[in-house]
């Protein structure tokens, strides 16, 4: 009688309509039939709906549709919808850049997706709870239960319980266990894909998945991710954050002519490796030695430091050769009164504060891609997809990313946050699990380099080393709005689930 009860329970609550829409479309001179699901998946707590989590998902009409991969997608922020994968690479549809990864004129143009993954794995776009259209559900009132006029709906109220590390990785877990189930797809190869803080989930996830679900990983890709983020918050007494973001330094200034080391047009592996050589034997000595070093040898490396970045060797010696991203990007093009990007130093925007040593404007990267990105979602949900509702979609929602907290509790002491050590343990897991890791050459907030260098630090056995993938495109922390770069990202993605299979 209880098991009826929790039973009944659970299908008491009707999440709102979705869409079930039919589609075909040609990927590389061959057609492909599917089905497009956008849909809310009701999340559970001690047997109760709590949360309505929404989802897009693109299922290939195939007959041995369980020997098909299929791939859980979710980006980052904390706070962002997954619309930026969704549209910008991976789907059957992407929003229109010009070919170096700018944001073109309005209105936004959307465009068949000749890179999407679509041709080779199934897809899942999940948005967490506060984001896209996932809410909390509000609990029916006795009224509502007795018939007396009330009505289940959403709301806001409670979503803070999702604005957390661990909370958010357990809904995850939970959507992926039930939509498996609810398709019918526990047989098939299961892959997650996953973006910025995204990419800090999906390494997460690669031990949790696998532990506490049993649902087995056949490949896990981390894109642009911030894997620890005591790099992310730089100090006098630290060397890794300094050390990790130069290369990408170099490698803007060389772009926007400002490198005395590398004319215009080098080619980037030649300049990101003589960096990446400066960064660990020179700056790295610099930093640890402070005035202990000789003060020759200190103005030696500071003089080569400027020639890589084309900043000014008097300032880096009043900084000590510490240098924020964001000083970098308003500092370079300075007498050009532009900024460059933080998210891809590459791209420039007038400076609207020139006069302000700490105000920064407008991120060409950022703040420029929220007028691409939402009208290209929701084309494609209320137009493509026929998807009829109310909501607004939450692209990214500064409310989440703000009232975001650590809730592992751990000790004061023992605080840490990074996802470097769950990758580990899933690797070690299940030998058989591939990964693939990428970023951006341009991208300041989460430097390439500082993944090259964990991986280096990972201890992995000559075996699971040959698991591990890594890639740096041309482009920044979304190098697929760059044409070429999304071409090669498909290309050895590909390549990748091959491999994986």
């Amino acid at each position: 009688m209880t098991e009826t009860k929790k039973d009944e329970s659970k299908k008491g609550y009707e999440p709102p309509p979705g869409s079930v829409t039919d589609h075909t479309q040609t990927f590389g001179g061959r057609q492909l039939a599917f089905k497009a699901h956008a849909e809310w998946l009701v999340l559970h707590k001690k047997d109760e709906p709590l949360a309505e989590m929404f989802h897009v998902a693109y299922l290939a009409k195939r007959a041995e549709v369980t020997s098909r991969p299929l791939t859980f997608v979710f980006n980052g922020g904390p706070g962002a919808a997954s619309a930026y994968l969704h549209m910008g690479a991976l789907g059957p549809h992407r929003v229109c850049f010009d070919a170096n990864g700018t944001v073109p004129k309005p209105p936004v143009k959307i465009a068949a997706n000749q890179e999407s993954w679509l041709p080779f794995t199934d897809l899942v776009f999940i948005d967490p709870i506060g984001t896209g259209f996932s809410r909390m559900i509000k609990p029916a009132t006795p009224e509502a239960k007795a018939g007396e006029g009330g009505k289940e709906g959403s709301t806001k109220t409670d979503e803070k319980e999702f604005f957390k590390l661990n909370r958010d990785l357990e809904s995850l877990g939970e959507f992926i266990s039930r939509f498996l189930s609810k398709h019918r797809r526990w047989e098939s190869p299961i892959f997650i894909a996953g973006e910025s803080y995204g990419g800090f989930r999906t390494a997460c996830m690669a031990k949790r998945l696998q532990e506490q679900f049993g649902v087995g990983l056949n490949g896990v890709i981390i894109i642009s991710p911030a894997l620890e983020f005591v790099p992310l918050n730089p100090s006098d007494y630290d060397l890794q954050a300094w050390t990790d973001v130069f290369p990408t330094m170099a490698a803007a200034a060389m772009v926007h002519g400002r490198s005395r080391r590398f004319k215009r047009g080098t080619p980037l592996p030649k300049v990101t490796a003589a960096a990446e050589a400066f960064a660990q034997e020179r700056l790295a000595r610099l930093l640890a030695r402070g005035d202990d070093l000789p003060a020759r040898e200190r103005a030696a490396i500071l003089q080569e430091m400027s020639e890589f970045i084309g900043i000014p060797a008097d300032y880096l010696e009043a900084s000590e050769g510490r240098i924020a991203h964001w000083t970098f990007a308003k500092k370079l093009l300075k007498d050009e009164r532009k900024i460059c990007g933080l998210y891809d130093a590459s791209i420039t925007a007038i400076d609207p504060f020139p006069n302000r040593e700490w105000e920064f404007g407008p991120d060409p990267t950022l703040s420029g891609l929220d007028r691409v990105f939402a009208g290209g979602i929701n084309t494609q949900l209320r137009k493509t997809l026929k998807l009829e509702t109310e909501r607004d979609y939450h692209l990214l929602s500064h409310e989440v990313n703000k009232n975001w907290q650590d809730d592992r509790q751990q000790h004061f002491f023992h605080r840490h946050i990074g996802a470097t050590d769950e990758l580990r343990y899933g690797m070690a897991l299940n030998p058989h699990m591939k990964v693939f890791l990428t970023h951006g050459a341009f991208d300041l907030v989460t430097p390439y380099y500082a993944s090259t260098r964990l991986v280096k630090q990972m201890r992995l056995l000559p075996d699971q080393r040959r698991n591990l993938t890594i890639r740096t495109y041309a482009g920044g922390h979304m190098f697929y709005s760059w044409d070429a770069s999304r071409q090669a990202f498909r290309d050895d993605i590909a390549a990748f689930y091959h491999s994986a299979l």
